[in-house]
């Protein structure tokens, strides 16, 4: 999966694409005849989009924004744009619901235009579903919008010019990779409201465009976010508030064993209400059925699975309650929470957990009722990414600290093949040794202590995201020496954490020069590897240990691997981090 994620990106880069002709007057008119004033930044958005896909080179861009911040509106036109140059446009969704919400929306504003629309999900029976396959193998059909069903084998296009994948986190790498990987030279549009750790990294360093919608529309307030535990008087009070003004309630507990008994006793905190229950295991018409009651406003209260997490338009529902709530993650809640809060009513989400929950839950739990503001979804992400990591960059996994890969050599192993389909040599892969002259990459440093900006100590995430890229970037240890004076002068006195952050880049920076690969630290020892080109001067290094009272083993000749230990016993910390950084520097001057 690796080797075919890194060709993919690489051969993306070079790839010519379809560049699709200017605006049409029909796109004009098409844009000029939305309902609502569009937001300045919907209007960057739409031009960023339009001028990719003009582009001969295959557009991959990230559009992120709320829920209800017009990210449809922006993959209405790209679409409508494709089919007018005779190109077939495929908008995959995680969820039948949402496939079948999309259809609506995209068939009432492409009405007025020759433009054949078809919705392949679950919803559809075999009997319906095989036409569909045809026309659309056929070129007979414009834009297919579907779930998971459109990566099946027997689904194929016969001029697919327009990938559109809505809410990406709740699809598999392999799923993306593979649409992808259908056809290579395909303009691809994301639409998000919270960006998976991976997509953001990758958007962060450069590797994908990235779109914000931070502009509110008009007369939207922020959802009121209470974290309790179960009360019998507060649902009933929170349940009774919103069936009194005529709106309709959310109920989302993520067990469908016990899905029955919550919704009786849900019933039971809120009498007069019209109850129904939804859930995955439910038949498809049934579902259906429950769901299109729900929206016309026939049923008050929904209780329900995590199936009405994404997508779900109902802006008469403006009242939401989470189930242990601690047991769902970041992006999962604030999706829920979008749900609510689409129209001009005050909206309001009670995340319910128990008395005593895990530390990290709490941490999550803390996010959302701290960020309430609108448009906050792209902080949660960066929060996110802090809290759970990058996500192996080249694997099946979303999140988690890169074990077997670091960023730096994916992006040399990115850099080479690039280099090679240039060359025609077809990638020196990710074994190949470095030539003379070439820069040394830095090391991938570990440490068993946390190492970050605390929020307490800088507050803003817009100013952590640019230390975090200048120290990133830093190739000498003055550099590094800059951002610790100027963090002293503008947050005062540097927190373990932060110095702790400080000295792994001081790491990275001299580790690149004296040639090594990795440097693990875990508990009172030290792990070092050298690069297989590296030739590390051992007497030198010798004497540079013994300074800084170490104690050193060869663990490995070739490459060359040593395991240090702090004379003394010290445990770890900061002291055993600088005196490393004075082993390299000294070993550096030797």
């Amino acid at each position: 999966m690796a080797a075919e994620l890194l060709d993919l990106y690489a051969r993306r880069q070079l790839a010519h694409g379809y560049a699709f002709p200017p605006d049409t007057p029909w796109q004009r008119e098409l844009e000029s005849s939305f309902l609502y004033e569009d937001t300045p930044d919907q209007r960057r958005a739409s031009d960023e989009v339009k001028r990719d896909m003009e582009r001969a080179r295959p557009m991959d861009r990230l559009l992120v924004g709320d829920v209800g911040y017009g990210k449809t509106e922006v993959a209405v036109r790209a679409a409508f744009k494709a089919v007018q140059a005779g190109k077939q446009v495929a908008v995959l969704v995680p969820t039948t619901i949402l496939a079948e919400q999309h259809g609506r929306t995209f068939r009432e504003r492409l009405a007025d235009y020759p433009v054949r629309i078809e919705v392949l999900s679950r919803f559809r029976s075999t009997k319906e579903a095989t036409p569909i396959v045809q026309r659309l193998t056929g070129g007979e059909l414009d834009i297919v919008i579907g779930t998971h069903r459109l990566l099946s084998p027997d689904v194929t296009f016969k001029d697919l010019g327009l990938l559109i994948v809505d809410e990406e986190h709740r699809f598999g790498v392999r799923h993306k990779e593979r649409l992808k990987a259908l056809k290579l030279s395909v303009d691809v549009l994301t639409l998000t409201a919270t960006p998976i750790p991976r997509t953001l990294h990758l958007s962060l360093a450069g590797l994908r465009d990235l779109t914000l919608l931070e502009t509110a529309p008009k007369d939207r307030s922020p959802v009121l976010t209470f974290v309790e535990p179960w009360d019998d008087a507060l649902l009933e009070e929170a349940m009774a508030r919103e069936l009194d003004r005529g709106g309709q309630v959310y109920f989302v507990h993520n067990r469908i064993e016990t899905i029955e008994t919550v919704a009786a006793r849900v019933q039971t905190l809120a009498p007069r209400a019209r109850l129904a229950v939804a859930h995955g295991q439910m038949r498809e018409s049934d579902l259906e059925a429950v769901m299109g009651r729900f929206v016309r406003g026939e049923v008050d209260s929904l209780v329900s699975t995590m199936i009405v997490e994404s997508g779900l338009d109902v802006p008469n529902a403006n009242t939401m309650i989470v189930d242990r709530a601690d047991r769902l993650g970041l992006a999962q809640l604030y999706q829920l929470r979008g749900r609510v809060g689409r129209s001009h009513r005050r909206a309001f989400c009670y995340l319910l957990v128990p008395d005593l929950v895990e530390p990290l839950a709490e941490e999550r739990l803390q996010v959302l009722e701290h960020h309430t503001d609108l448009g906050s979804g792209y902080r949660i992400a960066l929060r996110d990414l802090e809290l759970r990591g990058a996500g192996n960059l080249l694997g099946g996994e979303q999140s988690g600290h890169v074990q077997a890969v670091g960023f730096d050599m994916y992006l040399r192993w990115l850099e080479e093949t690039v280099r090679g389909l240039k060359t025609g040599d077809g990638g020196r892969g990710a074994g190949a040794s470095r030539g003379a002259g070439e820069a040394w990459t830095p090391p991938d440093v570990t440490m068993d202590a946390p190492a970050h900006l605390p929020d307490e100590y800088v507050g803003d995430d817009d100013t952590k995201l640019e230390l975090y890229r200048r120290l990133a970037r830093a190739e000498q240890p003055g550099e590094i020496q800059a951002v610790r004076d100027e963090l002293r002068d503008r947050f005062g006195p540097l927190p373990a954490d932060a110095e702790r952050l400080l000295l792994v880049a001081e790491l990275r920076a001299l580790g690149a020069q004296a040639g090594l690969e990795t440097v693990l630290i875990k508990g009172d020892e030290a792990r070092l590897t050298f690069r297989r080109d590296a030739a590390p001067r051992l007497a030198g290094l010798q004497v540079a240990l013994e300074a800084v009272q170490f104690e050193a083993d060869v663990r490995r000749a070739v490459p060359l691997s040593l395991r240090l230990r702090r004379l003394g016993g010290e445990s770890i910390g900061p002291g055993l981090v600088r005196a490393l950084t004075a082993v390299l520097r000294d070993h550096h001057r030797q």
